[in-house]
């Protein structure tokens, strides 16, 4: 049975469907990053070994609740715009970047850190982007993430001029 619409304006007005549908796609991907960050971040504040790698460890692992807390926001926000959050069966990872291979690299895991970090600003802001003008409610959302996700690299970044 269809959905029946109410609104008249806005991102959830049948006019906007085109855009509507854009932005679930964008938020999609947003939560898959945010996804496969988590399981990341997981295994690497798991596994590191060596100098400074207690920081990094614990830091990474608090990030994992911040990230997990990302990725239900765009889950609801998915939902609120007609959408289906998606299950693990339409799941690719992509971050060859972010993998526990050596326990002992703690700079490969920090510059990781800042890679993935940097992906999801450059992500979310053509989100951003996408949404002004008919989306300020996911508009909104997607900011107060990104301010998180810029904290999160800026705090890598000094992480690794201790490296450098």
């Amino acid at each position: 049975m269809p959905t029946t619409r109410h609104a008249s304006a806005g991102i959830l007005a049948d006019a906007n469907a085109a855009k509507r549908d854009e932005i679930v796609a964008l938020l999609t991907k947003a939560y898959w990053m945010e996804m496969e960050t988590v399981m990341n971040y997981l295994a690497i504040s798991s596994n590191l070994d060596g100098v400074r790698a207690e920081e990094i460890a614990e830091a990474l692992a608090a990030d994992v609740d911040e990230e997990l807390g990302h990725a239900r926001r765009f889950a609801a926000r998915i939902k609120d715009l007609y959408g289906t959050p998606p299950g693990s069966l339409d799941f690719t990872p992509e971050q060859t970047y972010l993998q526990p291979d050596d326990a002992t690299d703690v700079e490969a895991a920090i510059r990781g850190v800042i890679e993935a970090e940097a992906g999801a600003i450059e992500h979310y802001t053509r989100i951003i982007e996408a949404c002004d003008g008919v989306d300020w409610a996911t508009q909104d959302m997607v900011v107060e993430i990104l301010a998180d996700e810029e904290n999160h690299m800026r705090t890598f970044e000094r992480y690794l001029s201790e490296y450098e």
